[in-house]
């Protein structure tokens, strides 16, 4: 089945829903993550500074926010950040329309890499990202630790229209 929320760009006005919607969309992840995720910890107001430092695509369909990511273009890269659904709303082919929203963001500011982040103990969401075309850069760790927690991937796009 395919989601028919619609794509748009967050608005400092969206902040406090998408504060909760990545709550809810990593509520699963409390326990399960060391360190644990901050996303628990999002409150309107870090949303509201990372809409400033990039911004956000939200997906929304009847009024309700179903998902979201945020971006950061950096000096050689854009950084893709918090790709968040809603449970319920998962299976519908909703993150992947939200990953691209990202990469041709990334391609209208003259980028043509998009990095992420993702946490070791996820190893579903490796196979995930690499089915999206993103491979190994680097190997990251958690303010604290002395040994990697997560993996940064990168994806080299294609010109505009290509896969």
């Amino acid at each position: 089945m395919m989601d028919r929320s619609q794509l748009r760009e967050a608005v400092p006005g969206d902040a406090a829903r998408l504060s909760q919607v990545l709550r809810e969309a990593f509520e699963e992840y409390r326990g399960r993550l060391d360190p644990p995720s901050s996303a628990h910890d999002k409150t309107e107001a870090l949303v509201m500074r990372e809409l400033r430092d990039g911004g956000a695509f939200v997906a929304e369909a009847d009024g309700v926010l179903r998902g979201c990511v945020f971006f950061h273009p950096k000096a050689d890269h854009v950084y893709l950040d918090r790709l968040a659904v809603l449970p319920a709303f998962r299976g519908q082919g909703l993150s992947l329309r939200l990953m691209e929203a990202v990469e041709s963001r990334a391609r209208e500011l003259g980028h043509s890499r998009v990095r992420l982040s993702v946490r070791l103990a996820l190893e579903s969401h490796h196979a995930w990202y690499a089915r999206q075309g993103y491979g190994f850069h680097s190997h990251g760790t958690h303010a604290g630790y002395t040994s990697p927690t997560f993996l940064v991937l990168e994806k080299t796009l294609s010109a505009p229209g290509h896969r």
